[in-house]
């Protein structure tokens, strides 16, 4: 079957794509290099330690985590383990419900995290704002709030923060 055949992208519904999907994976590379190279600490494991620090009493729930770090829960087990091996986080049993794990943030890692922050701030504002023009920065605000209100709503600035809701 051809490509005319099937219902393909057409080369601009392709080039606009093409354009999010690349960007973004550029942006998230440079900024795994950048706290890989300073800190040894990949992205999604300083996402872990900051979802954490920003949550209630600096713990939650691993399903809870894994939940809105859109990771499967055999990830999330796994890198839990690696930070809990290196200080950074440790997994306790909730008091009063044993079904399940929280993971707490220790205070190496809430100092990891804390020096893992201002790299990432730096990268973004280098790999992403600086590049653009304050009319650009409006207008990616309002593509990334747009397709957000259409896949997840709650995302959005302003809505209820998913890592604060009930553990």
């Amino acid at each position: 079957m051809s490509d005319d055949q099937l219902d393909w992208l057409d080369p601009d519904e392709l080039r606009t794509f093409r354009a999010l999907n690349r960007a973004w994976e550029a942006v998230t590379d440079r900024l795994d290099q950048d706290l890989e190279r300073e800190l040894g600490l990949p992205r999604s494991y300083f996402d872990i330690l900051w979802r954490l620090r920003r949550a209630p009493g600096r713990a939650l729930r691993m399903t809870r985590l894994a939940e809105i770090t859109r990771s499967k829960a055999s990830r999330i087990t796994h890198a839990v383990g690696r930070l809990e091996k290196a200080g950074l986080v440790r997994r306790e049993v909730p008091e009063g419900d044993k079904r399940g794990w929280l993971a707490v943030l220790t205070p190496e890692g809430l100092e990891r995290a804390e020096q893992a922050a201002p790299i990432y701030a730096r990268g973004v504002r280098e790999h992403v704002l600086a590049p653009l023009t304050g009319d650009l920065r409006d207008q990616l605000t309002t593509i990334g709030e747009t397709l957000l209100a259409h896949l997840d709503p709650e995302a959005l600035p302003g809505a209820e923060d998913k890592e604060r809701r009930a553990n």
